[in-house]
């Protein structure tokens, strides 16, 4: 085998794992919900919020551990947008496994150690669930972390100098349909489990 062969074989096998810690990281069933976490689920209007389907799954904490529970990448790829701005925090990851390629959300997170355009891998923590201060001052409904696989490139956002590192946006609030999910989202335990079974 040529030193070239071999380094298209490395870089085509790009494994995928779970974003939080468990056991092993290749195994959905240890991923537990929040009770209205499934994806796909209605979402009620709430204000400022239209109603909605929810776009991907809220993962509960996997172990007690409120000071630093790490979240990771499921796979090698480059941080495209940073908002860190309290609850709302999120990260947006591209990645490209062999031909297909899909962007990763996570939000309601903190403790981001990463920047736009760093690359990434499921080896190191990207941030963490928020702890029992940040959750006293935010409120216990975000303990968990949202967590989305897109289709489709996210959506740009206009140049924002208080937060120059966002950069884009999901389509969280624009599916109030299936066919409107369908298009811009993978429901992320099937994807997963698709990813596992190869």
């Amino acid at each position: 085998m040529s030193w070239q062969f071999f380094v298209l074989v490395s870089v085509f096998s790009i494994e995928i794992f779970l974003p939080i810690r468990t056991d092993d990281r290749k195994t959905i069933e240890r991923v537990e919900l929040t009770e209205i976490g499934k994806f796909a689920i209605p979402r009620r209007a709430r204000p400022t919020v239209p109603a909605h389907l929810h776009t991907g799954i809220d993962i509960k904490r996997p172990h007690q551990n409120y000071v630093n529970e790490p979240i990771f990448a499921v796979a090698e790829g480059t941080v495209i947008s940073k908002r860190d701005d309290g609850a709302y925090a999120q990260l947006i990851i591209e990645h490209q496994v062999g031909k297909l390629r899909f962007w990763t959300v996570y939000e309601h997170i903190a403790g981001l150690n990463v920047s736009v355009h760093d690359r990434v891998t499921p080896a190191r923590p990207i941030a963490r669930f928020m702890n029992k201060e940040e959750l006293n001052k935010y409120g216990w409904q975000f303990d968990h972390f949202h967590f989305e696989i897109l289709k489709v490139a996210p959506i740009p956002l206009k140049f924002d100098p208080a937060k120059p590192q966002r950069l884009f946006n999901s389509y969280s609030l624009v599916c109030y349909s299936k066919s409107d999910l369908d298009k811009y989202f993978y429901d992320p335990l099937t994807f997963l489990r698709k990813q596992f079974n190869h």
